[in-house]
């Protein structure tokens, strides 16, 4: 359980970033820089929860409702936008316990993840990462999610689950990277998000921790 402390020292220090340039980034990028924020971009967040449950670590993902206005359809990390007079970490949790039907519910808050800007919703997203000891029960609200995700960390470790399929952005084409998991893509923003997580769990097992 060493893990739980080496992170939230470690998202105290400088982060590797929104990891443009990397294998997780669109190639080619077509213009697109998720590391440059505008003045107006919509605050938002996202939390990676982490829960021990069968002897490892899991996290949970959502597959957004299709007929969601912003990124309907793909799948996600639970957030979504800031309400007036909170801060983005109360949001990240308050739209998790939303979305996944969580009562009751305050995680231990490790730190936060590189801020991204998604162009196409206008979001500026602050990605939090936070812990529990065992698996939170959890019923997704039939409003905005269509599945529920259960992810072993492992899974996304494991290079065999990491590739990339063609997209199209304003008629140009390029490589959008992905995490699989079952018949789903994890890609886009959540794959740059993810990204950067998976970049710094390697780094603790570079150093020969469990």
């Amino acid at each position: 359980m060493r893990l739980i402390p080496w992170l939230e020292n470690r998202l105290r220090q400088p982060l590797p970033g929104p990891m443009m340039g990397t294998k997780f980034a669109p190639r080619p990028p077509l213009g697109r820089d998720y590391s440059r924020i505008p003045a107006d971009a919509r605050p938002a967040a996202v939390l990676i929860l982490l829960y021990w449950h069968q002897s490892q670590w899991w996290l949970p993902l959502t597959l957004r409702r299709r007929d969601l206005p912003d990124h309907g359809g793909q799948i996600s990390l639970p957030g979504g936008a800031l309400e007036p007079g909170e801060t983005s970490c109360q949001a990240a949790v308050r739209e998790f316990c939303e979305e996944l039907g969580v009562e009751n519910f305050q995680p231990r808050i490790l730190g936060q993840l590189s801020t991204i800007y998604i162009e196409r919703s206008g979001f500026r997203v602050d990605p939090w990462v936070a812990v529990t000891n065992s698996r939170p029960s959890m019923c997704p609200s039939s409003s905005e999610v269509e599945e529920l995700l259960e992810v072993p960390l492992a899974h996304l470790l494991d290079p065999a689950h990491f590739g990339s399929h063609r997209r199209e952005y304003r008629g140009q084409p390029y490589e959008a990277p992905h995490f699989s998991f079952g018949p789903h893509r994890i890609w886009g923003a959540t794959c740059l998000i993810l990204g950067e997580f998976v970049t710094l769990i390697e780094e603790f097992l570079q150093m020969g921790d469990e």
